[in-house]
């Protein structure tokens, strides 16, 4: 999976690894796929287990732009668009990558679970602005500015909309 890497060593063991241009993945990130089922999974727990929902928001420019951002940034999390961008440009990238994106979705899970219990406005907004964050650490440390783009325009209509939508259950 991971390319370009050059070892350099001595007798019968490499004593040093650096990089020899971007780490990629090629056309599939199988990390990006793993961050998109684990970012999902509460999400679609909240949707079977909450049948009834209603959003208030009635927006439709800023729903548009939360789905463009959305679907966008979860086809570009797992998929190089052709652009040659999927990568690292340092191995510190890919290890931010890696561990800011674990803890942003440990974060992400606690505050579900917390929401799960019970739900509060805080809560709300704080999981649409980890979600955001995942999207944009990922684009930023992949270097990739497509995923960037679409994580910004996820990032304003999520937060928007969360903000506007107090959760409301019909009887």
């Amino acid at each position: 999976m991971l390319t370009n890497l050059l070892l350099i060593g001595g007798s019968n063991e490499p004593t040093s690894i650096f990089l020899a241009g971007k780490i990629n993945f090629g056309w599939m990130n199988v990390f990006g796929l793993i961050i998109i089922v684990l970012f999902l999974i509460p999400n679609i727990i909240y949707k079977v287990k909450v049948k009834n929902y209603q959003k208030l928001n009635t927006n439709k420019f800023m729903k548009v732009l939360e789905q463009i951002g959305q679907y966008g940034c979860i086809f570009l999390m797992v998929f190089d668009f052709g652009m040659g961008e999927l990568g690292f440009d340092s191995i510190e990238a890919l290890l931010v990558y890696l561990f800011g994106n674990i803890i942003l979705l440990i974060l992400y899970w606690i505050l579900w679970i917390l929401y799960f219990i019970r739900e509060a406005y805080w809560k709300k907004i704080s999981l649409a602005v980890i979600g955001t964050c995942l999207f944009l650490l990922s684009g930023i440390t992949m270097t990739y500015t497509l995923l960037i783009i679409l994580g910004i325009i996820f990032g304003i209509g999520h937060i928007y909309i969360a903000s506007k939508n107090k959760p409301k259950l019909k009887g």
